[in-house]
């Protein structure tokens, strides 16, 4: 299918981005980080400097978004086709019919998270036991949950929700929390908020004792020093795979914080970090589009993002992801929001340092936390967060009806490296007991069947911190695989 995707003009300047302003923002901000951070991809910050000193806009003659943008793409229309109403079977068929039942692209359905999936659905396990491989945890979920927050304008809670009904097909414990950090932010940022704000609503939605949440206020505490102080706080070192989720979503918000909410300095700071640096641009990109709208997208970095070219999923190809952002902001308009008569409201009031700016957004279940931010930490200030409870007035209760939903977005017809590195994020980072979080031991957020995908030769529960020998196996298949991936 082509897009219909067409360039809209910039908010006038001084002018507030409305909501679609952001939503176009937030997704084309995806898709320009993504294929800005592609070159970069399990680069170290040296291995970048030595090749193009520090990245400042593309550095291919080609630009394009990877598996990153077109699962996002996937993920949106099948959002703005079931809205609110989404449901894990509805993503099992869409998974089945649009990718698992098709040819596949040359990316073979793209990283280990969704070879896993894709290889325990053909052999006929459903969700949630399609999510039960050796890489639950991964951020492949978060690369594609930034479409859920465009939604959930303004709803963190409803956002969070939503990815985790997306993410149960593939994803488990830390792999579903990455995915609902980055749809909260990414709701709360389209209503404008403040990066405290952002930062805030994407905690309050994840366990406060998780690995995510761990790493994501380690990121943002320090990112008032700068990239090298973020990597350092969250980077798993010696681990030869990029794509821990606790460690991506970090990353992203860690550059985002670091860049106080501007778009180009965000991503350019999650680019020149390195490790997975096509999803944490793109996520970095989503929340600070969101955050200013399209307008601080510079042009010539939009203009070169095309349709998607299909190369990952054949069934995504011709569709744009400005396409998408107008899909769910008109899905929106004619949801309900997901609550029912009788409901009540929970909300957040949010203060920030000494001047108590008071701002609401949504929150579920009711929380108290604190992020400590740049500006906070130079004012000996904290963001704090608490918890109100009212029911909603009887007239703003929507009616019981269910909204009519868009038809089917997507054709029915059939279509015919990763590398090791020393760094630091390991220490007093562990599960609970005192085990890593990457250790399988039948907990939710650790890889099934067993054995640490550290080590790959059946040592159970022992990292291997000094990147011997089996860390070079493939966590799908066991066998040696230089380039780390199947």
């Amino acid at each position: 299918m082509a897009s219909t995707a067409c360039t809209p003009p910039a908010p006038a300047p001084g002018e507030a981005p409305g909501l679609r302003e952001r939503a176009r923002g937030a997704l084309l901000g995806l898709a320009v980080g993504d294929a800005l951070g592609a070159p970069a991809e399990n680069l170290r910050p040296s291995e970048i400097r030595a090749r193009w000193g520090r990245i400042t806009g593309y550095v291919s003659e080609q630009p394009s978004g990877t598996d990153d943008t077109e699962y996002a793409i996937f993920s949106g229309l099948l959002l703005a086709q079931h809205g609110s109403a989404l449901t894990p079977e509805h993503v099992e068929a869409a998974w089945h019919e649009w990718i698992a039942d098709r040819a596949e692209g040359p990316f073979r359905g793209a990283g280990f998270s969704e070879r896993g999936t894709l290889e325990n659905l053909r052999r006929g396990l459903a969700a949630p036991i399609s999510a039960q491989h050796r890489h639950a945890w991964s951020d492949g979920l978060a690369m594609r949950a930034a479409p859920f927050g465009v939604f959930a304008a303004g709803r963190p809670a409803e956002a969070a929700r939503l990815v985790a009904i997306d993410g149960s097909v593939s994803h488990e414990g830390e792999g579903i929390y990455g995915g609902q950090a980055v749809a909260a932010g990414v709701a709360a940022a389209m209503t404008g908020a403040a990066v405290p704000v952002v930062i805030a609503s994407a905690l309050a939605v994840i366990p406060d004792d998780s690995w995510t949440a761990r790493s994501l206020r380690r990121a943002v505490a320090v990112a008032h020093r700068g990239e090298r102080a973020v990597r350092s706080a969250v980077v798993i070192g010696g681990y030869p795979w990029t794509d821990l989720a606790p460690e991506a979503v970090a990353l992203a918000f860690g550059a985002y914080a670091a860049a106080d909410g501007d778009f180009r300095e965000a991503v350019l700071t999650a680019v020149n970090m390195g490790r997975d640096a096509d999803t944490t641009a793109a996520v970095a990109g989503a929340l600070s589009g969101a955050t200013q709208g399209l307008s601080a997208i510079p042009p010539h970095w939009s203009a070169a993002i095309g349709p998607a070219r299909g190369r990952c999923l054949p069934s995504i190809a011709g569709h744009h992801v400005r396409e998408i952002a107008e899909l769910l902001v008109t899905a929106a308009e004619g949801s309900t929001g997901g609550v029912e008569t009788g409901a009540v409201e929970k909300r957040e009031v949010i203060t920030a340092g000494a001047a108590e700016k008071r701002e609401l957004i949504a929150a579920e279940p009711p929380v108290t936390l604190a992020a400590v931010l740049p500006g906070a930490v130079a004012e000996a200030a904290r963001v704090a967060v608490e918890s109100v409870v009212r029911p909603l007035p009887a007239e703003l209760l929507p009616p019981s009806a269910p909204a009519t939903q868009p038809t089917e977005l997507l054709p029915s017809r059939p279509l015919t490296t990763q590398s090791t590195e020393s760094g630091g994020g390991w220490a007093g980072d562990r599960g609970s007991g005192g085990r890593s979080p990457l250790v399988g031991d039948g907990k939710a957020g650790r890889p099934a069947g067993g054995r640490s995908p550290l080590v790959g030769a059946g040592h159970a529960g022992r990292p291997d911190g000094e990147g011997r020998g089996a860390i070079r196996r493939s966590p799908l298949t066991g066998r040696p695989d230089g380039e780390g991936r199947p």
